[in-house]
């Protein structure tokens, strides 16, 4: 595997990152993803987490996970335990740049946008 280089590329499209920049940006998907970096492994847990996800929608978004190599399942009574795999759990860095972004950008206009008690 080669280092890429922070800069942006000389080639704004690249398919592989349009490929994980979907994947990730699926609804649900990144809160999901969350839920797992914060420990929660049982569909139970997740689902709980993730307030107005269904477990339909839940458990197809695992089975992506999955697919893509982010997200291992352990087999279970009613349903299994899942695990971020080494890919899925170096998404963390991705998801605490995002975080860092949103606190900046987001975060400071909602309290700018709060009424003032009074």
């Amino acid at each position: 595997m080669t280092a890429r280089s922070s800069e942006f590329p000389h080639n704004p499209y690249c398919p592989y990152f349009q490929q994980a920049v979907e994947l990730i940006g699926r609804r649900w998907t990144a809160s999901i993803l969350r839920a797992l970096f914060a420990g929660n492994e049982r569909f139970t847990d997740i689902a709980k987490t993730v307030p107005g996800l269904s477990h339909r929608l839940l458990t197809e978004r695992l089975e992506e996970l999955r697919e893509a190599g982010l997200v291992t399942i352990e087999p279970g009574i009613k349903h299994g335990t899942y695990r971020l795999t080494e890919r899925g759990a170096d998404l963390r860095r991705v998801f605490a740049e995002l975080e860092d972004w949103n606190a900046r950008w987001y975060e400071a206009d909602q309290q700018n946008l709060e009424p003032s008690a009074t």
